[in-house]
């Protein structure tokens, strides 16, 4: 098997000029893989190439894919995602995915802008204060989740956890959905990408699936993002998505 045009003139617009690690030792695996990544799941949709390596990465940190993490964050500079952008990514990765897991591909990222010439730290982002992050974040969360939803949820939790639905308020949608540099469809594309690619979230996967209509991404745009992922979840994690999104947006 041999690379096609088309795999060829992908990679290289990402990785101008260098070979895969593994194309001495692998060859044929690097041929498989990127014939699949970089042309057959690129004739799908209309991604926007910036979008989906933004999917990527979030992806990659969901599923620990530190090397792919590292090699796609040079890729995404060289088509344009900016270094706010890719800080973002990473940010947002905090409360879904942990600081546990999150802190090892944020020293990565700091390396890679780095090399590129990047001076650090950037430029703030935040867009509350300890005075509104709760009222600004419950305001973020209604506009992703409902607001009928969200008074449900806090409604229904329990006397002793009511103060997890305050950390969602205040934290998760307060800290990081409010955050410049990405809007909001986007973020939570991000979201959906890293719940995908985590596993055994099926139901915050379908909650974000409703989350993504009510931003204005259509089942169109979450399939093109879940196609996107493939390549690097693998099939059962995708198959599981593509069920719950049925279940929420059937097909025409």
């Amino acid at each position: 098997m041999a690379l096609t045009e088309t795999a060829r003139k992908n990679h290289d617009e990402l990785f101008p000029g260098q070979l895969p690690a593994l194309a001495i030792t692998d060859p044929e695996l690097v041929e498989i893989f990127n014939n699949f990544s970089f042309d057959e799941t690129r004739r799908y949709g209309n991604l926007d190439i910036r979008t989906r390596l933004m999917v990527q990465l979030a992806s990659l940190i969901a599923c620990q894919g530190m090397g792919e993490y590292r090699t796609l964050v040079g890729a995404a500079l060289t088509v344009g995602v900016t270094p706010v952008q890719i800080k973002e990514v990473v940010y947002q990765a905090v409360p879904y995915v942990g600081m546990g897991k999150v802190s090892d591909f944020l020293t990565v990222t700091n390396q890679v802008l780095t090399d590129h010439g990047v001076e650090l730290p950037l430029t703030g982002q935040s867009t509350t204060t300890l005075a509104d992050r709760a009222e600004r974040g419950l305001s973020v969360q209604k506009v992703i989740a409902g607001p009928e939803r969200v008074e449900a949820m806090r409604a229904a939790a329990a006397g002793d956890e009511k103060h997890f639905q305050d950390y969602l308020a205040g934290n998760c949608f307060g800290d990081y959905l409010t955050r410049g540099g990405l809007d909001v469809a986007t973020r939570e594309l991000l979201t959906l990408s890293m719940l995908v690619s985590l596993g055994g979230c099926e139901p915050q996967v379908k909650g974000h699936i409703q989350g993504n209509l009510n931003v204005g991404n259509d089942r169109a745009r979450m399939l093109e993002v879940i196609n996107a992922l493939l390549p690097y979840i693998g099939y059962p994690r995708t198959l599981n998505a593509l069920r719950v999104l049925n279940d929420v947006v059937p097909a025409n």
